[in-house]
C-alpha cells in the first residue's frame, strides 16, 4: 500500500513553491519525518518529511517543477526499505522520467549496469546539470566519487573525472560542434533562477521603481569599539557562550537613533505614515541560495549578548536552510554589513515596506585629523540608503551623527544617552 506525499502548508499568503532537490530515491528506505525533499519558497527552503515509515516510492514531479499547495510530490510504499532497495537496483531506469532511458540508450553509457545505480549515481538521481555534464564528457558515473550532499555527485566531480582521464578525449571526435568550445575554453551554461533569487529580484527592482532613493554618507572612528571589544571578548564569550563582534554595538547604537530619528523607523502606506513605537531589525546574513533578512524582533528592549546570540543562530540556521519563514516577515529597519565581504562602500538598496537601510563596511585604517594632528584610525564608511518620499536629508544626516557619536563612544550606549 502505498501513501502519498502532499506539499504542505508554507505559510500566509504561499501557494506554490519549486521542488529544490529530492534528499530521497526511488527503492531507498524511509523513516518517518525523515525528510525526503526539498521546496524552496520566496524566503525560504523548507524540507518534506515522510508522514510514514517504508520505502520511496515514485517521485511525481521533478526537481525544478513548481508545485502547489496540497500537490502530490511522491508516495511511500509500505514494506522493510532495506529488503526492497536491492530489487530496483537492477532497474533504476523504471522509476526514471519517460526521457531518461532515452537519454541512457543514445549515450551507450550503460548506467544500470553500475553498482551505485541504486545509491544515487543513476540518472534519475543526477540533476541536470550533472547528467549533461556526464553526457558531454562521456564519463562513467559509477567511476566518480561525489562529494555533494549525502554523497551526490556534482558537475565539478564529473569535469574533475573527465580532465583527469586521457582516455575520453577521442569520444569526443565524432561530434564535431563540441571541438571549438573546448578548444577556447568558451562554455556556457544556463540555469533557472531559484525562486528565492527570483523573489530578492523582484523585490529590489520594486524598490527602485517605487522608492525615491537617496544615499548619504558618513565615516565612524572604530577606536573605542575595537578597544572595548578587545578588552572584554573573553569574559563576555565565557558569560554569555557567543563571541563579542561589531553588529550588537551598531545594533544597539541604531536602535537609540532610530528612536530620536522615528521617520527612519517608519513606512509609507498608500497615503498614510506608518510610525513603530518598537524597532524590529531585518539583518542581511547569507545562505547558499543568496542574501536573506531575518528579523531581530524587539531589537530596542535587547541587551548586547541578546542581540549578538540571535545574530549568531540566524547565520547559521541561514548556512543550514533551516530559517523559518515568519523570522523573515516584518522589520522595521535593516542593517546590512557588506565589511564582512571586503566591501569598502556601496549604496544598499531599501528592504520594502522599510523606508531606510543601514550600509556597514570593511574597517580600514586612514589618516585623519584628531585634535589638529594627523593620525591613523581604524574607519568604516556608513551608507543610509533612504525613501525622500518620507525622510528629509537632514534626517538622514541627524541619524547617521547620532549613530557615529554611539559608536564613537560606546558609553552612550550604556547610558542610553
Amino acid at each position: 500500500m502505498a501513501t502519498e506525499v502532499t506539499v504542505p502548508v508554507l505559510g500566509e499568503s504561499i501557494t506554490e513553491a519549486t521542488l529544490g532537490e529530492w534528499l530521497k530515491q526511488p527503492g531507498e528506505p524511509v523513516a518517518v519525518d525523515e525528510p525526503i525533499a526539498s521546496l524552496e519558497t520566496d524566503k525560504v527552503s523548507v524540507e518534506v518529511p515522510s508522514p510514514v515509515a517504508g520505502v520511496m516510492g515514485q517521485h511525481a514531479v521533478a526537481v525544478g517543477d513548481t508545485v502547489q499547495v496540497g500537490a502530490m510530490l511522491a508516495t511511500i510504499d509500505s514494506g522493510d526499505g532495506a529488503a526492497a532497495a536491492p530489487a530496483k537496483a537492477p532497474e533504476p531506469a523504471a522509476t526514471a522520467t519517460p526521457a531518461a532511458p532515452a537519454a541512457k540508450d543514445e549515450s551507450g553509457a550503460g548506467y544500470g549496469d553500475q553498482p551505485g545505480a541504486g545509491t544515487g549515481d543513476s540518472p534519475a538521481a543526477l540533476s541536470p546539470s550533472v547528467r549533461r555534464a556526464v553526457l558531454e564528457h562521456g564519463v562513467d558515473p559509477g567511476t566518480v566519487k561525489g562529494t555533494g550532499r549525502d554523497g551526490r555527485i556534482t558537475k565539478e566531480d564529473v569535469t574533475a573525472a573527465a580532465s583527469s582521464k586521457p582516455a575520453p578525449a577521442p569520444a569526443a571526435a565524432p561530434v564535431p560542434a563540441a571541438a571549438p568550445a573546448a578548444a577556447s575554453g568558451r562554455g556556457e551554461e544556463r540555469v533557472r533562477m531559484t525562486r528565492l533569487r527570483q523573489t530578492i529580484a523582484k523585490r529590489l527592482k520594486e524598490a527602485q521603481n517605487t522608492a525615491a532613493m537617496l544615499t548619504t554618507f558618513n565615516d565612524v572612528d572604530m577606536t573605542a569599539v575595537i578597544e572595548a571589544r578587545a578588552k572584554y571578548k573573553d569574559l563576555f564569550e565565557k558569560k554569555h557562550g557567543v563571541r563579542l563582534g561589531f553588529m550588537g554595538f551598531f545594533v544597539k547604537a541604531a536602535t537609540m537613533a532610530l528612536r530620536d530619528i522615528p521617520s527612519v523607523n517608519a513606512s509609507i502606506d498608500g497615503d498614510d505614515i506608518v510610525y513603530h513605537d518598537y524597532a524590529d531589525i531585518s539583518v542581511a546574513v547569507s545562505s547558499p541560495g543568496g542574501l536573506v533578512v531575518p528579523v531581530i524582533r524587539d531589537a530596542d528592549q535587547m541587551s548586547v549578548a541578546t542581540i549578538e546570540k540571535t545574530i549568531g543562530d540566524f547565520g547559521k540556521r541561514a548556512k543550514e536552510g533551516a530559517l523559518k519563514m515568519d523570522e523573515m516577515k516584518g522589520g522595521t529597519f535593516t542593517i546590512s554589513n557588506g565589511g564582512v565581504f571586503g566591501s569598502l562602500m556601496s549604496t544598499p538598496i531599501i528592504n520594502p515596506p522599510q523606508s531606510a537601510v543601514l550600509g556597514l563596511h570593511r574597517i580600514e585604517e586612514r589618516p585623519v585629523v584628531v585634535n589638529g594632528q594627523i593620525v591613523i584610525r581604524p574607519m568604516m564608511y556608513l551608507a543610509l540608503s533612504y525613501d525622500h518620499r518620507l525622510i528629509d536629508g537632514r534626517e538622514a544626516v541627524t541619524f547617521l551623527v547620532a549613530l557615529k557619536n554611539a559608536i564613537e563612544d560606546p558609553t552612550r550606549i550604556l547610558i542610553d544617552l
